[in-house]
């Protein structure tokens, strides 16, 4: 009876550890196609710096290896981007037999406006929040301070910023799976509509640097998806517990 119970349970770790390697060999296959390129992916990603910094100024390696593990670094990061579909693939495909039919439905579509929305967010805290963001910072800076940021510690820096504006822009998809699974009601979530701009406000002001500009910036998308997200969910049903699963 303990070896029946045991087969299904190492036949999934088995197929989990496939679809974990599958993933890893498609973000290694990308990430070496990518290596020739690195360098001239870093200067893409410092492009809204540069574009601020006084014609004196460059930006700078403060250690040895530096100029060599920062374009890795971020390389790796894009090569992890660009095999999302892979990885989104892989997780479907291991999920996909466990869940009902309804389920299903609504599971795929939302993995992937989940990752087509973190994009967007990545895309917008590049083209609009890093002008802003970067022209503000070096005119502040005072009289006689030359401004030539690391470029590991800039790296650091809008890896941080990508990461909090594609967070910021799941938003919808997290008021959607609030109302799906009947954790709450679009009515409920309307009426705390002031709370959840004073939170985006408090999350802005802890996920960006200490400027109005940028906390600005992330706050009012995170209000405006929030309202996306209640007009969205007048189309999609709450969850309905099914007892038949499909093949």
């Amino acid at each position: 009876m303990e070896n029946s119970e045991q087969q299904p349970l190492i036949s999934h770790l088995v197929e989990l550890r496939d679809r974990l390697l599958r993933g890893i060999l498609a973000i290694l296959i990308v990430a070496i196609c990518l290596l020739p390129f690195a360098n001239d992916l870093y200067l893409i990603l410092s492009a809204p710096l540069l574009e601020h910094l006084p014609e004196t100024s460059s930006m700078i390696a403060t250690e040895v290896a530096s100029p060599f593990l920062t374009p890795f670094k971020l390389t790796l990061t894009v090569a992890i981007m660009l095999a999302m579909p892979v990885l989104l693939y892989q997780l479907w495909a291991f999920i996909a037999p466990g869940l009902y039919k309804h389920e299903r439905r609504i599971v795929f579509p939302l993995m992937f406006a989940s990752t087509l929305l973190f994009i967007l967010g990545i895309l917008f805290a590049y083209f609009v929040v890093f002008p802003l963001v970067f022209g503000f910072l070096t005119q502040a800076a005072p009289e006689g301070v030359a401004v030539m940021t690391d470029i590991s510690s800039y790296l650091d820096f809008v890896l941080k910023l990508f990461f909090a504006f594609g967070l910021a822009f799941e938003v919808p998809i997290a008021t959607l799976l609030l109302i799906w699974t009947g954790i709450s009601t679009r009515e409920s979530l309307a009426q705390k509509r002031p709370y959840v701009i004073v939170g985006a406000f408090v999350i802005g002001m802890l996920l960006t640097p200490p400027d109005v500009i940028s906390q600005t910036l992330l706050a009012v998308p995170i209000w405006l998806l929030f309202e996306l997200g209640l007009l969205v969910s007048r189309f999609i049903p709450k969850n309905r517990e099914k007892p038949e699963i499909t093949d």
